[in-house]
C-alpha cells in the first residue's frame, strides 16, 4: 500500500501505470487505474498508451459506462471509479488485477469512499495485492492511518508553473468571477497571463464561458473544457 501526493500537474496520473510495470506489475494480472469521470478515463487511456507506444484498446485500454475498448492483452485498463465498484460487487477479491490504483481521492464521492474501505479489507486477503492511491489535495496522515500508517510519498514539482492566489470574493457569482479575472489581467506580468476557471460542472463551464467572452471579447480566447 502507498499514498502519492502531489500537485495536479505533475504527471502521476500518466507516470504511475508506467512506474507499476517497471515494477513488474500486471504480469500475474492487470493494472486497475480509476478516474472519478467518464471523459478523464478515454483521455488519461489514451495518453498512457501514446507514451508507451502502443494501440489503444490492446496493451492498455478503458472502461466506461456503455462503453468499453479492451481486450485479453490489456494490462493496464482504465476505468471509472463507478465500474470498479460494481467489479468489486461481483468479485470482492478483484482476482483479475495485481494493482490497483486510486486516482483523484480527493474528491470524496460515495464511490470513493466504499472503494477504500472495500480495498482496505481485501488487502488484508490478498497479501499480493498492491494498492496506490493518488491525491492532489487530500489529507494524506488522514489517509496513512487508514491504511495502518501506509507510506506516503511526495510528488514534488509541475509539468508547467501555476501560480496560485487567494482572494477575497466581493459579490457572488459571474461578477466575482469577472473581477477575479480582470484583477488578474492587471496584475499579472505580461506574458503571464493564462488562466484556469475551475467549475464544478458542465452547465457551469459553459454558462461563465459566455459570460467571460462577453466580457473580455479582445482581451481573451476563452476556451470552455469538459
Amino acid at each position: 500500500m502507498l499514498i502519492v501526493a502531489g500537485e495536479t500537474g505533475s504527471g502521476k496520473t500518466t507516470q504511475l501505470p508506467k512506474a507499476c510495470l517497471v515494477a513488474g506489475l500486471g504480469q500475474r494480472g492487470a493494472i486497475a487505474h480509476t478516474q472519478p469521470r467518464r471523459l478523464a478515463a478515454r483521455t488519461v487511456s489514451a495518453r498512457i498508451a501514446e507514451e508507451l507506444g502502443v494501440e489503444l484498446g490492446r496493451e492498455v485500454g478503458y472502461a466506461v459506462r456503455f462503453g468499453d475498448k479492451t481486450s485479453p492483452q490489456t494490462v493496464v485498463k482504465v476505468l471509472t471509479d463507478g465500474l470498479l465498484l460494481q467489479e468489486i460487487q461481483r468479485d470482492a477479491d478483484l482476482r483479475r488485477y495485481d494493482c490497483v490504483i486510486v486516482d483523484e481521492a480527493h474528491e470524496r464521492s460515495l464511490n470513493i469512499d466504499f472503494i477504500l474501505g472495500c480495498l482496505k479489507r481485501l488487502l488484508q486477503r490478498r497479501r499480493d495485492m498492491k494498492l496506490v492511491v493518488t491525491s492532489a489535495t487530500i489529507d494524506v496522515e488522514a489517509l496513512s492511518r487508514f491504511f495502518d500508517d501506509a507510506p506516503v510519498v511526495e510528488v514534488a514539482g509541475r509539468g508547467y508553473p501555476v501560480q496560485v492566489v487567494y482572494r477575497p470574493v466581493e459579490g457572488a457569482g459571474e461578477s466575482a468571477l469577472v473581477d477575479c479575472v480582470d484583477a488578474i489581467l492587471r496584475e499579472a506580468p505580461a506574458g503571464r497571463r493564462d488562466i484556469l476557471v475551475f467549475q464544478s460542472g458542465e452547465r457551469e463551464i459553459f454558462d461563465n464561458a459566455k459570460v467571460l467572452k462577453k466580457t473580455f471579447a479582445e482581451r481573451l480566447d476563452v476556451l470552455p473544457l469538459y
